[in-house]
């Protein structure tokens, strides 16, 4: 589990993060929500330890990660898949998966089986570059790079920008069987409606900030969705 206390962050003299308080619980999938610049990002990038934060708490379970580097936060279960993807686009799919690898907690050095049971194309194409993969094709590979460290929590920026739908679908597929089978917790910034309803299990909308709404996905009513998502 997640746990974001009273965070706040602050870019240059500009106060990006205002007080957000929020919960990614085990076996559910928390999306975050806001139209562009109320610092979805940001705050996905503090959890990670990508940004420092001013003042507040973020907890893996009841360990307190805030002063953690990246590294440590990713040993200690958390997996993040950025938007844009950042895989290495010279090295082959195999050779992507395995970079992590020498994060893991048990110090495996096999590329779960797992990874290529849930995305078969990424052993289809194992010999591949990275930059020869199609946009869908490569997200498939980010999402993959991130479980190969086990994770107790999976972070996913915008996991189907830019990409056909059936992978979308497919993703969606994923996030299901990882937080209904394995019970991670899967935090997920997504603009895309149908997309959040379909997988979601709860939802914050986030303004200049800070947290405006929060609730069961059932709870997003279409008043909401005016007030705060409608461009």
């Amino acid at each position: 589990m997640i746990r974001v206390n009273g965070v706040n962050q602050y870019y240059r003299q500009s106060h990006i993060l205002r007080d957000l308080e929020l919960r990614a619980e085990p076996g559910r999938c928390t999306c975050v929500m806001g139209r562009n610049g109320v610092g979805k990002t940001t705050l996905l990038k503090c959890i990670m330890g990508l940004l420092p934060i001013r003042s507040g708490q973020i907890l893996l379970g009841d360990r307190d990660i805030s002063r953690l580097s990246p590294e440590a936060r990713a040993r200690a279960g958390i997996g993040y898949v950025p938007q844009g993807r950042e895989i290495f686009p010279e090295l082959t799919v195999e050779e992507n998966l395995r970079v992590p690898l020498s994060a893991r907690a048990d110090r495996s050095r096999q590329v779960p089986e797992s990874i290529h049971r849930l995305f078969p194309v990424l052993k289809e194409m194992r010999r591949r570059r990275g930059g020869d993969l199609s946009g869908g094709q490569q997200q498939q590979l980010a999402i993959g790079r991130a479980l190969v460290l086990n994770p107790k929590v999976l972070i996913l920026d915008e996991p189907g920008e830019g990409i056909q739908p059936n992978i979308v679908r497919q993703i969606g597929d994923v996030i299901g069987e990882l937080k209904n089978e394995l019970g991670l917790s899967v935090l997920l910034v997504e603009q895309k409606l149908p997309f959040a309803r379909r997988v979601a299990d709860d939802f914050y909308i986030m303004e200049k900030g800070s947290v405006v709404a929060e609730g069961a996905i059932q709870a997003l009513s279409d008043d909401l969705v005016q007030r705060h998502l409608s461009v």
